[in-house]
């Protein structure tokens, strides 16, 4: 290990300081240095250079456990202790867990829904139960707010609307987007918390309209709604880089579509479908994607592009 670290500083400090402050030999090291590579060192060595890639290619937003799977999905039969070694020894691991505080707050005056999911979260077909959620993003010109809805089967998020305004419209603009997309049967569970935003009455006319059953956490519980919490405890922790603030609204909303769209729903492997991406879990259910499951008959209030302009207005 010594020998390790004084391979590594060797070009911030001389090989005869490093070994008299660590008390070894600079002849010990010197054999070591020129010691034939062991095949099990070697062998550490090629998968920390795939782990990099991996990491590299998802931004450093993989813990041992995605990127165990992630080594596997491309044939390796590798063991997660293993990877977690060589991850913490090649500084690989992932940006670190933040906490954030809790956007949306409940309104005495406006009527509140049961909470008809009561934490099912497994649930078994696509547009059967969706979830949603407002979050806030820091930027340098005030905060920029987020509101997603997701398929509470496949985790995959189906509308989505940024805004730097916290409104009933927010919500409004990425349900509709959901809507819109998916084609959803009657009948849709759509769950949220106790928001403002959530029990309007725009939003429960739109509900109604949709013909879906609004279903809400309990007061204070955020436990009833964890699968958007996670979602956006994940977005925050592996897109923003330390928590650090975009310079720009404009700059995260791209952020953010690019995370989302591209990142998110197609590529990121989720522990809870299988170490599938939403969009490979949804395929493998149904045979093809389940968007648009049924050609639209009458005009659902605001049209595709309206709500593609306002997703991001």
């Amino acid at each position: 290990m010594k020998y390790c670290f004084m391979a590594e500083q060797r070009g911030a400090h001389s090989v005869g300081k490093m070994a008299d402050v660590l008390e070894v030999s600079r002849s010990g090291y010197h054999a070591w240095l020129h010691r034939p590579e062991s095949r099990r060192r070697g062998a550490d060595r090629e998968l920390a250079e795939e782990i990099r890639g991996i990491q590299k290619e998802a931004k450093r937003r993989y813990g041992s456990p995605r990127v165990t799977a992630a080594l596997r999905r491309a044939g390796r039969r590798v063991g997660h202790n293993r990877v977690a070694r060589i991850m913490r020894s090649s500084d690989l691991q992932a940006r670190p867990k933040r906490r954030f505080r809790v956007t949306t707050k409940a309104s005495a005056s406006l009527p509140m829904a049961e909470n008809v999911l009561a934490r099912n979260f497994a649930v078994a077909t696509v547009n059967a139960v969706w979830v949603s959620d407002i979050t806030y993003i820091a930027t340098t010109e005030g905060w920029l707010y987020l509101a997603v809805v997701m398929d509470l089967s496949s985790r995959r998020v189906v509308g989505w609307s940024m805004s730097s305004r916290l409104s009933t419209d927010l919500v409004l603009r990425a349900f509709w987007m959901a809507v819109l997309t998916r084609r959803p049967p009657k009948g849709v569970l759509f769950h949220s918390d106790r928001g403002s935003q959530y029990a309007s009455h725009a939003f429960r006319g739109a509900l109604k309209h949709a013909g879906m059953i609004q279903s809400m956490s309990r007061k204070g519980d955020c436990w009833d709604n964890a699968p958007s919490e996670a979602f956006f405890s994940t977005l925050k922790i592996e897109l923003m880089d330390g928590g650090k603030a975009f310079s720009s609204r404009q700059g995260a909303r791209a952020a953010i579509f690019e995370y989302v769209e591209v990142f998110y729903n197609r590529r990121r492997l989720h522990s809870s479908i299988g170490n599938m991406t939403p969009v490979e879990f949804e395929q493998a259910i149904s045979g093809r994607s389940p968007d648009a499951t049924c050609p639209p008959k009458t005009r659902l209030r605001p049209t595709t592009k309206e709500v593609s302009e306002a997703s991001t207005a």
